[in-house]
């Protein structure tokens, strides 16, 4: 018997790809940094110039690539996609500005990240569109211009404090991305829904979307969860109810906490008595690298209040021991997270 075929499962890029909103017109959120990106598109058109150089701010998942592709759409030209740790060496620079055509975007992410050397032979490249390459070593050292067709950089960085001030002075425009509200998720997973052809009612996004923490990418993840979990339990539409039940079985609540997060506050709480502690003694203590909690849990655990950054290092806010069903400190400990 020949045995049936089965589709392999799509691979996480390509679902991301799928789920991208295509035009500004459909893309959610970020309301004042789309307004402005649109009104500069608009004018370049108008112009039939190319688009200034744009610099994208803000954590990971909120819409930094979707954005640099949106304007690539917007303006009807090509895009090539790199990233800074990428770039080792001046040729392979040259090589992706070559290859540009006038008015093209080359979109860099975490553009924080590019080497020193790379980033001296970019600035004559976004200012007076050229590029000067030393060829050889030594004696035979000489030095080749070459002149490229007028581009549009689009950086994105998580780490905007790093873009160096030569480097950030030479983006017409610079803009940061801030976390979702939750109505602005609910319509992201609907429109996320509907693409994936899921049902879902209107309970069942808002109960994903509290717990996305504010990012599109999390809700994708969340979603297609959710959807595989309806699809072997329930084979109906996405309900709150369900949801709840899926979300659960990730460990996640509804404050948005995985295992990660509970883990930090119950140690910053019980082994540190609340802090303060420094970074490094505090990822020992939980068996995770520093560069993880600062990069990935700290951001959302400091916007909702769970911990402060002092001088002294971590301190578990009231909010925190509530989480954890505990009664805050009193004394001189409380002065740390009294606006807490």
């Amino acid at each position: 018997m020949t045995p049936s075929l089965v589709k392999p499962p799509e691979p996480d890029a390509a679902f991301e790809i799928s789920l991208r909103p295509p035009a500004f017109s459909e893309f959610t959120g970020q309301i004042k940094v789309r307004e402005r990106l649109e009104l500069m598109v608009e004018a370049a058109n108008k112009r039939g110039d190319v688009l200034e150089h744009i610099l994208l701010s803000g954590p990971s998942g909120l819409g930094k690539t979707t954005l640099a592709f949106i304007i690539a759409n917007a303006m009807n030209v090509n895009i090539k996609n790199t990233s800074g740790p990428v770039i080792e060496k001046a040729g392979e620079l040259a090589g992706l500005l070559t290859s540009l055509e006038k008015g093209d975007v080359l979109f860099i992410d975490e553009i924080h990240r590019l080497q020193p050397t790379i980033e001296e032979y970019l600035y004559p490249a976004m200012e007076d569109y050229r590029l000067d390459i030393i060829i050889d070593q030594g004696p035979q050292a000489r030095s080749l211009r070459l002149n490229l067709p007028k581009f549009t950089l689009i950086g994105a960085t998580t780490r905007a404090g790093m873009v160096s001030a030569p480097l950030r002075s030479r983006f017409g425009m610079t803009a940061r991305l801030d976390y979702y509200h939750a109505e602005e998720m609910q319509k992201i997973i609907v429109r996320s829904a509907r693409l994936l052809g899921v049902e879902i009612d209107s309970a069942g996004a808002a109960e994903i979307a509290a717990r996305t923490r504010g990012t599109p990418r999390t809700a994708n993840n969340l979603l297609r969860w959710v959807r595989d979990y309806v699809q072997v339990k329930a084979e109906g539409k996405i309900t709150a109810e369900l949801a709840d039940r899926a979300l659960t079985m990730l460990e996640i609540d509804r404050d948005g906490f995985d295992q990660w997060d509970k883990r930090i506050i119950e140690t910053l709480i019980h082994k540190f008595n609340g802090g303060p502690v420094g970074l490094n003694s505090l990822a020992v203590a939980i068996g995770e690298e520093a560069g993880t909690i600062e990069e990935v849990n700290e951001p959302y655990l400091i916007m909702e209040g769970y911990i402060k950054r002092t001088p002294q290092g971590r301190v578990a806010t009231a909010n925190a021991y509530r989480k954890l069903g505990l009664k805050p400190p009193s004394g001189g400990q409380a002065e740390l997270f009294r606006e807490a």
